[in-house]
């Protein structure tokens, strides 16, 4: 039988692109999203052209004991899930102080908390077994702040320390994890971004990447157990520079470029 790969928010953007990655490796996957419909179109074309097996698992991630009732789900159905990936999240570009305490809230639930809650029942089964891969997608906003993305910044900051906190903890365990952190990626997050600033909307074309770039860079990393993969030359350039350079320089830096991309209006 072949690995299954769970795969949170897999109905769009880099999440289906990484099933679609996955799918064409030979992995069976586990689709995970709120959306059912999108979840068993893309199941229907992953099996029809990789011929593999997928199931659609519907979850608000947000909602509290979602990440257990899914966990207690596979184990009812006996998918033993070889590989995590902890692919869901939301993005909210806008001063802070002009959101909403609630939007906030909204984005540490979806990016930290639910993504803390998949760690903390899907890693102990990979233990016991002795073997497993974690993916877990951050952002190079992880690397410096973000002005502009001040909330989102931090919770990829969160998801990035954790990460190398636990590549070390599991270190002899047979378990890897990883945390891919992709730039600027041509998705429906970025789109709506771009709605709210034209500066964001004049972005070349050059400095945005593909989810499918993103997606198999994502897997050969994961499967490598690298702990940290940043997709692109110009992404990892960037952010080698930014961790050679004084913070206090890179806070000035960071927020002359957001001054710029403030939102219309």
């Amino acid at each position: 039988m072949a690995d299954i790969a769970l795969i949170t928010g897999a109905s769009s953007g880099i999440g289906e692109a990484l099933a679609h990655r996955f799918a064409r490796a030979g992995h069976d996957l586990v689709l995970v999203a709120r959306s059912e419909d999108k979840l068993k179109a893309l199941a229907k074309a992953l099996a029809a052209e990789h011929g593999i097996k997928a199931w659609v698992a519907p979850a608000d991630l947000c909602q509290p004991g979602a990440a257990e009732r899914l966990a207690a789900a596979m184990k009812r159905s006996r998918r033993h899930i070889a590989i995590l990936v902890n692919n869901a999240g939301v993005l909210e570009h806008g001063e802070f102080t002009a959101m909403r305490s609630s939007r906030h809230r909204e984005l540490i639930d979806l990016n930290v908390n639910s993504l803390t809650e998949m760690l903390a029942h899907f890693l102990p089964p990979m233990q016991a077994r002795g073997a497993g891969r974690v993916l877990n997608v951050a952002s190079i906003a992880a690397f410096q702040p973000i002005p502009m993305l001040a909330t989102y910044a931090a919770t990829k900051a969160f998801v990035l320390s954790l990460t190398e906190s636990l590549s070390e903890e599991l270190q002899g365990t047979g378990v890897t994890i990883t945390a891919l952190c992709p730039g600027i990626t041509a998705t429906s997050m970025l789109d709506q971004a771009q709605a709210g600033s034209a500066e964001l909307g004049a972005l070349p074309g050059f400095v945005i990447g593909t989810a499918e770039a993103v997606a198999n860079e994502g897997y050969e990393a994961c499967m490598a157990g690298e702990v940290i993969r940043v997709p692109g030359v110009l992404n990892l350039a960037a952010t080698l520079a930014g961790r050679s350079t004084p913070r206090w320089l890179v806070r000035r830096m960071t927020g002359a470029v957001a001054r710029r991309l403030k939102p219309k209006g």
